[in-house]
């Protein structure tokens, strides 16, 4: 999902018509990727390739359904047992790696790798991007304390709204669930523009509520959207 630089615009506007309203900072960042959680492919194909190839067994594997690993001929002394051992172990070894990577590619494909990845792991690792991005930009050293955060994670499919102290301490936890939903909505709809400027609007409304604006009214962080 792109933003336009028209749509960019709007985003700064919304964010600098709510700032008026109030001493509050309001900052938008939109991230197409928190994370490329390779680390949870490779442990679905590890775990495929420790559990599938199991499967064959009972069906009477043998070297010989790997192409050119053993031939045709069945030695009949005893010695021979010791080369057929080690062409088994060879042939279950490549299958074991050949369902590793193939578990490993299909796991990388987006959106099975967003549906193999767990809600927990997607929220922690949005939420841990966004409080980077929270701090980073300098959101925690507003002087009245009340700057707020809104983050969508757009690979991830998810949305955190980060209040700082001051503000987080006044307001009901009502109000941010509506302000990530409002958002939401408007990934969802493929208008992002519109879901950030409802959110915006609605971060706005808390906190000119409780945070009006003051005789100087400085503003303390850009009024803008980033991408990364």
């Amino acid at each position: 999902m792109k933003l336009t630089p028209h749509a960019q615009e709007r985003i700064a506007a919304a964010i600098a018509a709510a700032e008026s309203r109030t001493s509050g900072e309001i900052f938008c960042v939109m991230a197409r990727q928190v994370s490329s959680y390779r680390d949870v492919s490779l442990g679905w194909a590890a775990a495929a390739a420790l559990i599938l190839p199991l499967a064959l067994i009972p069906l009477g594997f043998e070297p010989g359904w790997i192409p050119g690993l053993a031939d045709n001929w069945q030695a009949a002394h005893l010695a021979a047992q010791e080369v057929s051992v080690g062409q088994a172990l060879s042939a279950y070894a490549i299958v074991q790696a050949a369902v590793f990577v193939l578990a490993y590619l299909i796991a990388r494909i987006p959106p099975i790798r967003r549906w193999l990845t767990p809600a927990a792991i997607r929220r922690g690792r949005v939420r841990k991007a966004a409080l980077q991005q929270f701090l980073a930009h300098g959101l925690h050293v507003t002087e009245a304390r009340t700057g707020v955060l809104i983050f969508a994670a757009f690979s991830d499919h998810q949305v955190e709204v980060i209040a700082d102290q001051g503000i987080h301490s006044r307001v009901d936890e009502t109000v941010w669930a509506e302000t990530v939903e409002a958002l939401a909505q408007g990934l969802r709809r493929g208008e992002p523009a519109e879901g950030f400027e409802a959110a915006i609007g609605l971060c706005g409304e808390v906190l000119a509520q409780h945070f009006p604006p003051g005789t100087a009214n400085p503003n303390e962080v850009a009024d803008r959207l980033v991408l990364i």
